[in-house]
């Protein structure tokens, strides 16, 4: 028996505000059934490619964060140890490593349990921290996967803040 036995009536798909606020927005998207869209958003490091999904049985909008970095299998074990690292700094969402794929992933989810409604700027806000976190930490991802370095040397690099521009 589970705690929370009813369910709400949706007046609106979440994904239907999700497919709102990219049109709005002017991004790429490509609606691939009821319950997910798909968005390409460009960043300063490389183009993110989310995903939402509506989970209708948990009642949450699941949205993944994914950028072109294939981790080969000699680098996964220190690449897990970067996303350790990665995921102590974050207070909203983290990253996963898809061993599958070899492909790092931020992922978040809204709860909308009881037929809560999700509003444009909950959605946006869910979006800019994904890639807020993938501009963040790109490079150091980079770091490890290309340049051989360990997951703190990378995490070192990507905390260090610099101010101004050359």
């Amino acid at each position: 028996m589970s705690l929370i036995e009813s369910y709400a009536e949706r007046r609106v798909n979440p994904v239907d505000v999700v497919e709102h606020l990219a049109a709005v927005r002017e991004w790429v998207f490509d609606r691939a059934a009821n319950d997910e869209i798909a968005i390409s958003v460009g960043g300063r490091w490389t183009d993110y490619h989310l995903s939402f999904t509506w989970m209708d049985e948990i009642e949450a909008l699941h949205m993944a964060c994914a950028f072109d970095c294939r981790v080969p299998e000699r680098r996964r074990a220190e690449v897990l140890a970067l996303v350790a690292l990665v995921n102590e700094q974050l207070w909203i969402g983290h990253f996963d490593l898809w061993n599958r794929d070899g492909v790092i992933m931020f992922r978040h989810s809204l709860l909308l349990a009881g037929g809560t409604e999700p509003t444009s700027r909950q959605c946006e806000a869910a979006l800019e921290a994904a890639v807020d976190a993938c501009e963040r930490y790109y490079q150091a991802f980079q770091f490890v996967v290309w340049a051989g370095k360990s997951a703190r040397e990378a995490m070192d690099a990507a905390m260090f803040d610099t101010l101004g521009e050359a």
